[in-house]
């Protein structure tokens, strides 16, 4: 029997901030483009996570009038602060005189990008998209002559073992002249378009972070309103680890901190998790949470490449856009506005295609006109800085990458990283194990406790969407050799090794908890397993992240 079918002319998958801008352009050029959108949240916004601090320029060019129309972006940037952290007890202030033109956060706002989303999403159902949460895109849909058509979205109601409960009803076919892939870091359906098609061809391996974050309500005398700060330097300065903290002064006594820890990193004991308990723990940091209460908890890959790492976004049939290709701008800690750009221009180009009378063929006119904005522009000029990080270290990285944006990118040359983050832990007898100390509970907490806050929920006896591909190699490969890292790199207890009374021993999947990271696609150094999407409207369902 065959599926159900749905026809569109564009049919977008994600409703981050690239795919509801181009959803929203579509609509603003051509009243007539028919556009679905698929999420795979219960509702927008309830996969999404950021700092954020948010750079308006796209929004500008998409709604200039967003501030009339209530756009979420209540608290601007008033003050900034940006520390190295020399130890777990002191810290230097650098002062913004000596900081790059890049980093400076005047004219942003700190903000939900959750709630953006939301906004943007009632603009789109404004304008006539077809939004369509709890609906997860499960694997894309190829026409004849080799072209993508759509995607086929999961079935519901399967059991663990693939059979059909009662409630089970078959995903649909939707189909699209065009078909845009917006999901985010490590999206699995651009995963497999990038290998499918070969992408990635004489491109770096992509490069990720890990950022982790809480929402605080603090004192008010603790608050201050529009403050952002920034940290390098300890506690992953101990393990020669490249990453950072923040911590953004919201409206309403609240505050955002978090730490984005490279999966770059080496040292196969590390758990980002942990060293997140540390850094809220510096002085620097508690004097703000101390008497606070942690209301909100999540993580999420981001994507860090940089254009040495963007894979071509063009194919026939659609576009890889937003985070999903790579477009955050990591100097900056910012991807919304170029994801946003992103979808804008996929937007006017396939309308101008449309209205050729084209359909599912190659969109190559978009790498032109993406090269052409200034979105390609913030990547290109500050290409180096990732590059130098890992090739020179922290310090010295630093270094090079200050004159580098100080010149804003004119410096004659390219560097490069080619190594993929899974490929960079050393084996565990090299490695210097960490003794983490245990949570107080005011300040730090367990990860069972932080994904309670997260709100995660998946469907009883489901398909197991955090899949292996040869179920021996944890205990047979990463155990003895890495001491199995899932257990300290995933941020929600997803993995742990289980020890019988007979000291046999077996790994263990809590898929129940997992908050759709995808770290462990990422940083498995065998790279044995694949996170596939679980029934739609699982995972975590962050209220204002």
């Amino acid at each position: 029997m065959a599926r159900e079918q749905m026809h569109y002319d564009v049919v977008i998958i994600g409703a981050g901030p690239a795919g509801l801008a181009a959803a929203c352009r579509l609509r603003q050029l051509d009243a007539n483009v028919s556009v679905c959108l698929l999420e795979k949240g219960a509702e927008v916004g309830a996969h999404i996570m950021s700092g954020a601090v948010f750079e308006p320029r796209a929004l500008n060019e998409l709604f200039p009038d967003w501030k009339s129309q209530g756009a979420p972006l209540d608290t601007a940037v008033t003050n900034e602060d940006w520390r190295f952290f020399t130890s777990a007890e002191k810290s230097i202030q650098i002062p913004n005189a000596l900081l790059p033109h890049t980093v400076h956060n005047h004219g942003n706002f700190i903000i939900s990008l959750g709630k953006l989303c939301q906004w943007l999403a009632e603009q789109a159902t404004n304008l006539g998209v077809d939004i369509f949460p709890g609906f997860a895109a499960e694997q894309v849909l190829f026409r004849d002559d080799g072209s993508v058509g759509g995607v086929i979205t999961g079935d519901m109601g399967r059991a663990a073992d693939g059979s059909e409960k009662p409630e089970f009803v078959e995903g649909i076919e939707l189909h699209g002249k065009y078909t845009l892939f917006c999901e985010g870091a490590r999206g699995h359906l651009g995963k497999s378009l990038i290998a499918h098609f070969n992408l990635n061809e004489g491109k770096d391996p992509q490069h990720y972070s890990i950022g982790i974050k809480e929402i605080w309500r603090v004192p008010a005398d603790q608050h201050n309103e529009g403050l952002v700060m920034h940290s390098l330097g300890w506690p992953l300065s101990e393990t020669n680890t490249s990453g950072g903290g923040f911590l953004y002064h919201m409206n309403d006594s609240q505050i955002s901190v978090g730490l984005i820890t490279d999966l770059c990193y080496s040292n196969t004991h590390l758990s980002p998790f942990d060293e997140f308990q540390r850094f809220k723990h510096h002085p620097a940091i508690a004097k703000y949470l101390s008497g606070g209460e942690r209301i909100a908890y999540g993580a999420r890959a981001i994507v860090k490449g940089g254009i040495q790492s963007l894979p071509q976004m063009f194919f026939s049939g659609g576009l890889l856009l937003g985070d999903d290709a790579g477009t955050l701008n990591f100097t900056k800690i910012k991807g919304s506005h170029t994801a946003m750009k992103s979808g804008i221009i996929g937007a006017e180009v396939i309308v101008k295609a449309l209205s050729a009378g084209r359909s599912n063929d190659s969109l190559s006119e978009y790498e032109t006109e993406y090269k052409k904005s200034w979105a390609y522009e913030e990547l290109y000029e500050q290409r180096n800085v990732g590059p130098a990080q890992q090739k020179f270290g922290a310090i010295l990285g630093s270094a090079y990458s200050f004159i580098d944006m100080t010149l804003r990118g004119k410096l004659p040359w390219t560097l490069h990283n080619k190594k993929a983050d899974h490929s960079q832990l050393q084996l565990a007898s090299e490695c210097k194990k960490i003794n983490y100390p245990k949570p107080d509970n005011k300040l730090s907490f367990d990860k069972l406790s932080s994904v309670y806050l997260s709100n995660t929920n998946h469907v009883e006896n489901q398909p197991c969407h955090l899949q292996l591909k040869d179920p021996s190699v944890p205990l047979a490969i990463n155990l003895p050799k890495f001491d199995e890292p899932a257990q300290r790199y995933c941020p929600a207890g997803v993995y742990e090794i289980i020890e019988a009374a007979n000291g046999e021993k077996k790994f263990q999947i809590n898929s129940q908890n997992c908050v759709h990271c995808k770290t462990c696609d990422i940083k498995d150094p065998t790279q044995n397993i694949q996170w596939v999407t679980p029934e739609g409207g699982g995972g975590p369902n962050y209220s204002a992240m």
